[in-house]
């Protein structure tokens, strides 16, 4: 048994696994191990879990990542709408795989960007998250929102299942979302 869902950490585990025996750990102590691992946070980290809200925080910032994640959500919750809030992270990223970043976000059934995390770049004169909005497929939801305004913008929204992407500082604000959803699940 598995503390933690989905196919990815499957094969990390069996990875883990081999590992362990290799070293000498019973095969006691690997079940025990597996079955208590409850994951690494912002790696597919459940914030909430609800009947009617599910939230979660995911550090996936590069297109294969995100599609994983996002394949990963849909596994769990085939039957559920799924929005993503997505910072682009990088501004060389972002031009060098704007289309792969849109590819990849349109297995969601809604996509909200937020402005592109720079770290330790200079923003590039045409670079934003326009570039992945615009390469988006038809028919999906979809918006760019400042990062001040996502509070704002969940609030109006109907939300079942939200995954948080990205390697930049919008992990800053899952705790103040996890708060807006535990509240509306109350209701």
């Amino acid at each position: 048994q598995l503390g933690v869902p989905v196919s990815i950490n499957i094969e990390n585990g069996i990875a883990a696994m081999a590992l362990a025996h290799l070293s000498g750990t019973t095969d006691e102590e690997i079940r025990q191990g597996m079955k208590s691992f409850s994951g690494v946070d912002r790696r597919f980290d459940f914030k909430l879990k609800t009947d009617q809200i599910v939230f979660l925080s995911d550090y996936a910032h590069h297109p294969a990542e995100i599609a994983q994640s996002v394949k990963s959500v849909r596994e769990l919750y085939q039957d559920r709408k799924i929005t993503a809030i997505f910072q682009p992270h990088l501004y060389t990223r972002t031009r060098d795989f704007y289309k792969e970043f849109a590819d990849s976000l349109s297995l969601l059934d809604e996509v909200i960007l937020t402005e592109i995390y720079p770290a330790r770049e200079l923003p590039i004169p045409g670079v934003t998250s326009q570039l992945i909005y615009d390469h988006l497929r038809s028919g999906i939801e979809k918006c760019i929102c400042k990062k001040k305004d996502i509070l704002k913008l969940l609030s109006e929204k109907e939300i079942e299942v939200l995954i948080v992407l990205g390697a930049g500082d919008l992990d800053n604000y899952v705790p103040e979302i996890t708060r807006l959803l535990e509240q509306r699940s109350k209701q």
